[in-house]
């Protein structure tokens, strides 16, 4: 899924970081680096070194200035998480959470320095970004304007027209896309990011035996500092407030980023009461996903609630 999900058209457009195998193959060759230097396996870091050396070379061969800038970055973000790890290795079991912040924060602090630092940088990558974005809006508008004018898809409509309203929501998402997802680009890094450190963590203590840290718990454990409400209220001061104007779009970066991280909070807290079997958390997440604007503000309510009241804490119903 984290391979082939953002191939979607909504998706594609808003998430920075398109070939997401670049995120998560050099995430993986540094936990099995770090693996190979705390006395696991040689042949498991030479191995993915050299898929993600491949997977790099392929992605940034023949691509242009941003294809070079996404690819840079993955591999600065997987190097800073794999220091990290190496360097704390030896202390108390390392939780995944704080560390892969930590890398986020430090890769992105390098980033933008290095862009403001070379003469019209930051312009040049801004100008890259939004070139990339535009371009990827374009080529998902054009395939979803060529597939509802086909004779298929008008007849379809004529037998269900809902399925006409939904098109035309779907299409107003994409016309939108583009402007959302410029702006609201280091939220939408950070989170990807995340998601892949995740799951190349995750993966790494499935297949290498020497241990770099703590294996990820269930989501209905997932819990994490609660001053990070901090940068949910400060984000909603900067977006609210009228004299903060100039710099909304941080106060918007910061609302999605911290928003998104309390509301996996409230999933959490939902499994947690629930413990749900296969067939209820198919159920949960069919939910979700069908309503999701609604799942995501009761999430976002739990988790938010539970920096005070710690739900998780309370005696668990019978039922």
């Amino acid at each position: 899924l984290f391979l082939f999900v953002p191939m979607t058209p909504l998706l594609r457009i808003m998430l920075p970081v398109e070939q997401t195998i670049s995120l998560l193959a050099p995430a993986l060759a540094a936990c099995a680096i770090a693996g190979w230097l705390a006395g696991g396996r040689l042949v498991l870091a030479l191995l993915w070194t050299v898929l993600a050396g491949w997977v790099l070379w392929q992605l940034t061969a023949g691509g242009g200035s941003y294809a070079l800038l996404a690819c840079g970055y993955t591999l600065l973000l997987s190097a800073v998480f794999g220091m990290l790890v190496v360097l704390q290795r030896g202390n108390a079991p390392q939780r995944f959470f704080p560390k892969a912040l930590s890398a986020i924060a430090v890769s992105m602090a390098l980033a933008v320095g290095g862009a403001v630092t070379v003469s019209g940088g930051g312009t040049a990558v801004q100008e890259s970004i939004k070139v990339e974005v535009g371009r990827r809006g374009e080529v998902s508008l054009t395939n979803w304007r060529q597939m509802t004018s086909t004779t298929q898809w008008k007849e379809f409509v004529g037998n269900n027209p809902d399925a006409g309203v939904l098109a035309g929501e779907v299409q107003k998402q994409l016309e939108t896309a583009p402007t959302l997802a410029t702006v609201l680009f280091p939220a939408l890094l950070a989170l990807e990011s995340l998601a892949g450190l995740a799951l190349a963590w995750a993966m790494y203590h499935r297949v290498g035996r020497a241990r770099v840290g703590a294996p990820l718990a269930a989501l209905r454990e997932f819990r994490f500092n609660d001053q990070f409400v901090w940068g949910l209220i400060a984000g909603l001061v900067i977006v609210v407030v009228p004299g903060f104007a100039p710099v909304k779009p941080l106060g918007a970066n910061l609302l999605l980023f911290f928003g998104t991280i309390y509301a996996l909070r409230g999933m959490g807290i939902v499994l947690w009461f629930l413990a749900p079997g296969r067939l209820m958390m198919a159920a949960l997440i069919g939910f979700a996903v069908l309503f999701l604007s609604v799942s995501s503000v009761l999430a976002l309510g739990l988790g938010l609630g539970d920096t005070w009241l710690d739900w998780r804490s309370r005696a668990k119903p019978k039922n």
